[in-house]
């Protein structure tokens, strides 16, 4: 599995970082009682903390929305992916289980409060990259079917021209979704060496740890910034 991270990326966000968990083996069709507990957990603690104070105001969530602005993309319009959960949960509307794997995710993601993806690697031929949009790139929706054209030079997580997520961390596509079918991905852990390397560290852990002990699966971590832009394993 390769991962890799374009120097235009560390170019406008040159304190970026990626935590990665590369996963090979999953079941992400049984039914894991463990890991709904622990989606409801992460709820819960989110609901708490978020009943004074605004989402958006959050010291976890504001140097993803000034990392937005640096970007071109409008904070206000496209949230990026931890904000909308949590303030999709702020406002009382809870959270729906997707399928094992991915509300593993989810609960790290919340409890550390980072934006953690999912991309199965099974659709992947050579890479997942982080780049800007080029000409020939094309995204479909996350439940669509219609392609959509990203704006030139936006940065994407991408394979082979197939746009993965639109905005860096905002939408994701229906090609490289997790399904029940998903035996092997990778999640990146999206993060700032100078604001929350340590989160993204621990997140990747606790990850990685938990994914092996209820699947039984083959996990490999790393790190992906400015002076080391990919990942690589072989699982």
């Amino acid at each position: 599995m390769r991962f890799e991270v374009h120097q235009e990326v560390f170019d406008l966000l040159p304190e970026a970082c990626f935590g990665v968990v590369a996963v090979r083996g999953v079941d992400n069709a049984s039914v894991y009682p463990e890991i709904e507990a622990l989606l409801a957990e992460s709820i819960a603690l989110c609901e708490g903390k978020f009943a004074q104070i605004k989402v958006k105001e959050a010291p976890e969530i504001l140097p993803y929305r000034e990392a937005f602005r640096v970007l071109g993309i409008n904070p206000n319009k496209f949230m990026c992916a931890i904000e909308a959960l949590m303030t999709r949960i702020a406002k009382g509307k809870g959270f729906p289980h997707i399928s094992p794997v991915v509300d593993l995710g989810n609960a790290v993601s919340l409890k550390y409060q980072l934006p953690i993806g999912a991309h199965d690697m099974g659709t992947v031929a050579r890479a997942l990259e982080v780049r800007p949009a080029r000409a020939g790139d094309t995204f479909i929706p996350f439940g669509g079917t219609e392609a959509e054209l990203p704006e030139p030079g936006e940065i994407v997580y991408v394979s082979d021209g197939q746009v993965r997520t639109r905005r860096w961390t905002w939408r994701q596509s229906e090609i490289g979704k997790i399904t029940s079918d998903t035996r092997d991905l990778l999640f990146p852990i999206d993060g700032f060496i100078n604001v929350n390397l340590r989160e993204v560290l621990d997140a990747r852990a606790e990850l990685a740890v938990a994914i092996e002990g209820y699947f039984g699966a083959k996990t490999a971590v790393g790190m992906v910034d400015r002076a080391h832009p990919v990942f690589e394993a072989a699982l």
